[in-house]
């Protein structure tokens, strides 16, 4: 167990207000919404930054679970119970001191809502040193649960290939400065398809997100992605659902 866990839930209370905007996660191939992404705002809207400033070793397992409990009731109102469109949650390893002891609240929360445990996807930045072993536990036990996994920021991180040794998750993220004009830069564009072709061979489910341009879409549609997030397609939307610009005659390989 990380260092940072220990005694998290006796922490202080995360006391700041804040809210979620929904970015959309687009499956170009098909044309549809795979999932939409919760990510923190201030409550009027502000950045990210504002909040997660505040966020400190005492109240971080306070903060991850007041925004599993905001991600889910707003999403579980603003999703049309019809469609089959998932939600992903970011989660803190280090404010997850025992895996099926801190998912008691999403539980509930989804129960109350009515918002289905087999739509959400738990994903992870690894942009911190984490403790192996404390990640794998999580990942297994969210799985074994029914939960989706996804790693973010993959290849930003410290230990993204160490992870895939031991573990496959569902989703593997790749980070934006892979994708960054990857249309004009064949180093990019060699490194993201030796990358999709390991996760193919994994079972991995590839995202491509932080995508930006027609270019680099059309460059990672010729690569064989599906799965697509970032401004060329819609920005975070506060407190509702983005709707995806169209994105032309681009189709997935």
């Amino acid at each position: 167990m990380p260092k940072q866990c220990n005694g998290c839930r006796d922490g202080a209370a995360f006391e700041l207000p804040f809210s979620m905007a929904f970015q959309p996660i687009v499956n170009i191939t098909t044309g549809t919404i795979f999932a939409h992404e919760a990510l923190v705002r201030g409550p009027n809207g502000e950045g990210a930054g504002s909040v997660l400033g505040q966020v400190k070793e005492g109240n971080q397992y306070a903060f991850d679970q007041q925004c599993r409990v905001k991600a889910i009731e707003l999403a579980s109102r603003l999703y049309d119970p019809n469609e089959d469109v998932k939600l992903s949650i970011n989660f803190m390893p280090n404010a997850v001191y025992e895996p099926r002891a801190c998912i008691r609240l999403t539980l509930a929360t989804a129960i109350k809502t009515g918002f289905p445990l087999d739509r959400i996807i738990f994903e992870f930045t690894e942009n911190e040193q984490l403790d192996t072993t404390h990640i794998l536990n999580i990942l297994r036990s969210y799985r074994d649960m029914g939960f989706k996994t996804a790693i973010d920021d993959f290849g930003a991180g410290h230990s993204g290939l160490g992870l895939l040794t031991h573990f496959q998750p569902d989703i593997v993220k790749l980070d934006m400065d892979m994708i960054r004009g990857i249309d004009t830069d064949p180093v990019r564009r060699t490194i993201v398809k030796h990358t999709l072709n390991m996760l193919e061979d994994l079972a991995i489910t590839p995202l491509c997100e932080g995508v930006e341009t027609a270019g680099e879409l059309q460059a990672l549609a010729d690569l064989g992605v599906s799965l697509i997030q970032g401004y060329v397609l819609a920005k975070p939307s506060f407190e509702s659902l983005a709707v995806p610009t169209k994105f032309g005659n681009i189709k997935a390989a």
